[in-house]
């Protein structure tokens, strides 16, 4: 979030540090979902073995937070790609939900597997 207000009140800075905080999200979500699934994981509460006393619903949450920031990750890099400083702007914002929803991913899960 400090990283996303520096590009914002410093224009014209570099997109090599944002562009490698982009890739490092990509690469490390499919490790830290595995982690989350496995071995009594997420999949014990998305079969119904683990209750989450919300009929399911918690689990529907994880599903949702996980594929969002996956894509929120790629429509970063999109929007890196572009030359306005508005992309860069965007990308920011991007990432902060980006962010977030890698934070429900992970409170979740580990709120339900506790």
């Amino acid at each position: 979030m400090l990283l996303g207000h520096w590009y914002l009140v410093q224009p014209g800075l570099p997109r090599a540090p944002i562009l490698e905080l982009v890739r490092w999200n990509a690469m490390v979500w499919p490790f830290e979902l595995g982690v989350l699934l496995w071995p009594t994981g997420m999949v014990s509460v998305l079969n119904g073995n683990i209750d989450d006393h919300y009929n399911g619903l918690l689990g529907w949450f994880w599903i949702a937070s996980s594929i969002t920031t996956i894509i929120l990750i790629g429509v970063t890099r999109a929007a890196l790609k572009e030359r306005a400083y508005s992309a860069v702007m965007a990308a920011t914002g991007l990432l902060y939900l980006a962010i977030l929803t890698a934070f429900g991913m992970d409170v979740v899960a580990r709120a339900l597997l506790s």
